[in-house]
């Protein structure tokens, strides 16, 4: 019981930094400077974890779901965001990559 509070601890600190980053990418409308593979580095990670909850049986834990997992899907979505975000601001960059040469 006691693992599962710190990983959930854990999970909170990494969720904590992804609405920051999630607005900056938005109202930068840019791509430039961030790393693609970074965060699907980070997403491997999270499915690593989900799927660790899931070969270990420990989805549900004495017939309630495991809370850990569902921070594990936060994080997920929450990075999930940000890589719909920069293939976004990748199409913006192309877009006035264009305008410039006409």
């Amino acid at each position: 019981m006691i693992g599962g509070i710190f990983e959930v601890i854990m999970l909170l600190c990494f969720a904590a930094a992804w609405p920051a980053n999630i607005m900056n990418a938005y109202r930068a409308r840019t791509a430039v400077g961030t790393s693609i593979l970074f965060m699907l580095i980070i997403e491997v990670g999270y499915v690593c974890g989900m799927l660790n909850k899931v070969v270990n049986d420990e989805v549900f834990i004495d017939g309630v779901f495991n809370y850990v997992l569902a921070f594990y899907i936060l994080d997920f979505g929450l990075v999930l965001i940000g890589i719909i975000l920069y293939f976004r601001n990748r199409a913006i960059d192309r877009a006035n990559e264009h305008a410039l040469e006409e």
